[in-house]
């Protein structure tokens, strides 16, 4: 294409750069290399064919799980097709939990006795029912102050019913999250210490829709291990409600889910080697991983596709590195992290010099910016070095700031990487997170391959500066 033959006479004429110290200024012959990689991420870009393939072919892809294992061969032949300099699996042990049969969850009011069956899913890695009906009178908590007053004399024998909803004051909606999720990862195990024989959590999103969310529970070894199950934010509204007017209202469940041994399955990664450093490395990268209903389309199919058509943006722009630029598809981000703490740990082993590693693990939508961590000082030194490549990016309404890098990557801060998460906008993220409502056809095509662009561009910027 003719805008791919411009880029590679750019490219070709660079001696590797420095950026001015002034974030102000910027270099036509950069500027316009950064314009090329964005054209060719949108004219010919193949993320959306693969996350099509992703969603259809392979589907949802819990660790330890048969659509795991598909998903490592599936990533591992389409890198395969690009072209690299070298793809590779790299081993992982996983844990290995099943939903199995379908919750079976009803409300049942306390004097009439009415019975109303709910959609449920249990959170992941909870303990089962053994296929046994369990049910009790329902106690509602919005806090952990509620949960203390209520106490072991309000609270034995019963469940718990978590209903604090996120925040919808908060403009970035994972400052929301993170200020709700506490009672899905820990609240099982706080309210077992009271003699709760199970726990129903309000789904995180700030919708108020039919979807329940599932994820990942935290129990605590010196306490029983109770059930625990998400319902949508509509069912705990009217739940809620009940309660006020019934204080008998009780809940049922039976789950089937167990954990079983863990599973040897793999990160896949692929990598444009390095000119001039090629034992220096900047990657980006997703999780392959996903929760077992959906498609994990936007978590995080599209994190992965883009990192992907990264690596094909570049050498499709006849581009060539001085440092060696990795695409990193960690397993296990959902249930464990183990992809990412293997990888860094390796990393450490072999004496790798990582520069910078970009996580995308926040949807397909509308790009918005990169945030940026690290360790320490260290972080202040690094981050005087991005102030440069601010301009570069107001063309595409995109901002460079300090703030958060990802969790499959956070293993690597202790050896003084800098962080980098990319960051489109949230605002209907939490519609889609860990639901059965996260499938290809909630995923833009231009927004998603607007975010390839950006990354592919950032890495061109970054390996300049390093």
């Amino acid at each position: 294409m003719v805008k791919s033959t411009i880029f590679v006479s750019v490219v070709f004429t660079l001696t590797f750069f420095s950026f001015s110290a002034s974030a102000q200024q910027k270099d036509k012959q950069h500027e316009d290399a950064v314009r090329a990689i964005y054209s060719q991420a949108l004219s010919d870009g193949q993320c959306y064919p693969w996350l099509e393939s992703l969603c259809k072919q392979v589907g949802h892809r819990l660790s330890g799980s048969a659509g795991a294992a598909k998903a490592v061969q599936w990533a591992k032949n389409t890198l395969d097709t690009l072209g690299l300099d070298s793809v590779w699996l790299q081993p992982v042990m996983v844990p290995h939990w099943e939903r199995g049969a379908a919750e079976h969850v009803e409300i049942v009011g306390g004097n009439d006795k009415k019975r109303l069956k709910i959609p449920a899913l249990a959170l992941g890695g909870s303990v089962g029912t053994d296929g046994k009906k369990i049910q009790a009178q329902v106690v509602e908590a919005k806090s952990w102050s509620d949960l203390e007053k209520l106490g072991e004399a309000g609270i034995k024998g019963k469940i718990v019913f978590f209903n604090r909803p996120m925040d919808p004051t908060r403009i970035r909606s994972f400052e929301a999250y993170g200020g709700a999720v506490d009672q899905r990862v820990s609240g099982a195990s706080r309210a077992a210490k009271y003699g709760a024989i199970a726990v129903v959590v309000r789904s995180m999103t700030q919708n108020v829709d039919q979807w329940p969310h599932t994820g990942s529970l935290r129990y605590d070894t010196l306490v029983p291990r109770i059930p625990a199950i998400a319902i949508s934010t509509r069912d705990a509204e009217d739940l809620a409600k009940r309660l006020k007017k019934d204080p008998a209202t009780a809940v049922s469940m039976i789950l089937h889910c167990r954990s079983l041994p863990d599973v040897l399955s793999y990160n896949v990664i692929g990598e444009i080697r390095g000119s001039e450093n090629p034992n220096e490395y900047i990657l980006a990268g997703g999780h392959l991983d996903s929760w077992d209903v959906g498609e994990g389309a936007h978590d995080d199919g599209t994190g992965c596709v883009q990192s992907m058509d990264m690596l094909r943006i570049l050498k499709k722009t006849g581009y060539k590195p001085k440092n060696t630029i990795r695409c990193v598809l960690f397993m296990n981000e959902e249930n464990g992290l183990r992809g990412g703490t293997v990888y860094a740990a390796e990393a450490q082993r072999k004496g790798e010099k990582h520069l910078c590693a970009i996580e995308t693990d926040a949807g397909g939508f509308t790009p918005r910016g990169f945030t940026f961590d690290g360790h320490g000082d260290v972080f202040e030194t690094l981050f005087e070095r991005i102030k440069p490549l601010r301009p570069y990016f107001e063309p595409y309404n995109m901002t460079l700031n300090p703030g958060g890098g990802g969790a499959d990557i956070g293993p690597l801060k202790p050896q003084n990487v800098l962080l980098c998460g990319y960051y489109p906008d949230s605002q209907r993220y939490f519609d889609f997170h860990h639901t059965a409502a996260d499938v290809f056809e909630v995923v833009n095509k231009r927004e998603l391959e607007l975010g390839a662009g950006s990354l592919a561009a950032l890495i061109y910027l970054l390996d300049g500066i390093f």
